[in-house]
């Protein structure tokens, strides 16, 4: 069965990345994969939730997570939804279906000094590689972007005039986000390098490789794992840990949880509120040590 109609309606309507697009048409197969073989190829629009069940049964005893079956569900569930919309069922099965029980996660953001550690120490800037990868990390500490939203930057997204960057979000948002000095330091230093380049395929991109072609996401996790595993003791050294340190060390400076939203692109302060734990420590340790109530 094609699944063609419905990657047109994320792609076009729901304004869904073509990443994102990729990992639901996925989820799909697999489930009608599990039909094929359990069901007799039963069609995927005439299943009853008995038969998802078992799927999710399934893939709890294969060990795949609860967070990662119920992503998969999910992708499920927006199908017989548009099924829903486009009249090709009456009923979607997951209507009263309820999600796996899935532990808080909690993620650990980079210190400030690991951070001032990878910048002023660890990065020897020489080269077009060693001028790129250090403005990477100053553009990720000092935006908070999303790994896709570096990779896809082009350099008509820098404002020079006003000292700020376009950043095309989730869904084809666009935010505006001010650069601090150093950012603008390392970027000039980058842009001299990457001038020099002999061959440059994709001209319209800030980011590449140094052959010229536009740099891709698992790179980029590639550069920030090389640099923070050596600095920092935490397990997870990735692009996202250091959009949580961003957000953190702001919240933890006063800003204003509104703002960060607006920075982080968020479409809801519910997300956002995911980086407010660390600053709550921080707050009771300074409660703590402070309160006069305290200090008998």
């Amino acid at each position: 069965m094609s699944f063609q109609a419905f990657s047109d309606y994320l792609l076009l309507e729901k304004k869904y990345s073509k990443h994102t697009v990729l990992a639901y048409n996925r989820d799909l197969e697999m489930f009608q994969e599990f039909l094929k073989e359990h069901h007799d190829s039963e069609p995927i629009n005439k299943v009853g939730y008995s038969e998802i069940r078992q799927w999710i049964v399934e893939l709890v005893n294969s060990g795949i997570s609860n967070r990662t079956i119920n992503r998969k569900v999910s992708s499920l569930n927006t199908y017989y939804k548009f099924l829903q919309k486009t009249e090709s069922i009456e009923i979607n099965p997951l209507k009263k279906h309820r999600a796996l029980k899935i532990g808080k996660r909690v993620q650990l953001p980079f210190s400030e000094q690991e951070l001032k550690s990878v910048l002023e120490n660890s990065i020897e800037v020489n080269d077009f590689e060693s001028a790129r990868n250090h403005l990477i990390i100053e553009l990720f500490y000092a935006t908070g972007i999303r790994r896709i939203e570096l990779v896809n930057i082009k350099l008509l997204d820098i404002d020079n005039s006003n000292i700020q960057i376009k950043v095309l979000g989730k869904r084809n948002k666009e935010r505006y986000i001010p650069l601090i000095k150093p950012v603008i330091e390392s970027l000039k230093c980058y842009l001299g390098y990457r001038d020099q380049l002999s061959i440059i395929e994709d001209k319209e991109t800030l980011f590449l490789t140094k052959k010229g072609l536009k740099i891709y996401e698992k790179l980029v996790y590639r550069i920030i794992n090389k640099y923070f595993s050596l600095a920092s003791s935490k397990a997870k050294c990735s692009p996202h840990v250091l959009r949580h340190s961003f957000a953190t060390h702001l919240l933890n400076q006063g800003a204003e949880l509104n703002a960060v939203k607006e920075l982080l692109g968020h479409t809801s302060l519910a997300a956002t509120q995911v980086y407010t734990h660390n600053s709550i420590a921080k707050l009771k340790k300074v409660y703590a040590k402070s309160h006069p109530r305290n200090l008998r």
